[in-house]
């Protein structure tokens, strides 16, 4: 699955869950996002749900961004770092970022960071506007 056709599925998901919570507050639709509410509530929300496990060793883990507002993706690449292309990137050279390289790739890989996850950081971007909040994201 390409990146963009990921960004507008999970998107359009992210979109109808928060659609149905208006009547609550910006906190309390965060607190929905909690991991282990989201994997009882929405475990089509993530295909990880189903295998019991977290993209991230955290114990309190929000699902409200799922992706990063600063990682960057083009599917057509980014730019060419000498014969491979490089598809995605992080914007901030965030502490424990790492790359996904292949023969003719390379992918940004973000498992050992956490900052998208933290309650403090998606309050400090919150929207209820998936879109809002990662608007930088696709080219």
């Amino acid at each position: 699955m390409s990146y963009k056709k990921w960004f507008f599925n999970h998107a359009s998901k992210h979109k109808k869950i928060v659609d149905s919570l208006k009547h609550l507050s910006d906190d309390e639709v965060i607190e929905y996002f909690d991991y282990d509410n989201m994997k009882k509530n929405h475990p089509d929300f993530c295909p990880l749900y189903a295998k019991d496990k977290k993209c991230h060793d955290m114990k309190h883990l929000n699902c409200y961004l799922c992706a990063c507002p600063y990682f960057r993706f083009d599917d057509d690449g980014l730019y060419k770092e000498d014969d491979k292309v490089r598809y995605s990137i992080c914007s901030i050279d965030a502490k424990g970022r790492e790359d996904f390289v292949s023969a003719k790739a390379i992918h940004q890989g973000c498992t050992n960071c956490t900052l998208p996850h933290q309650v403090s950081f998606i309050k400090k971007y919150f929207s209820r506007d998936w879109l809002e909040v990662m608007r930088d994201v696709s080219r």
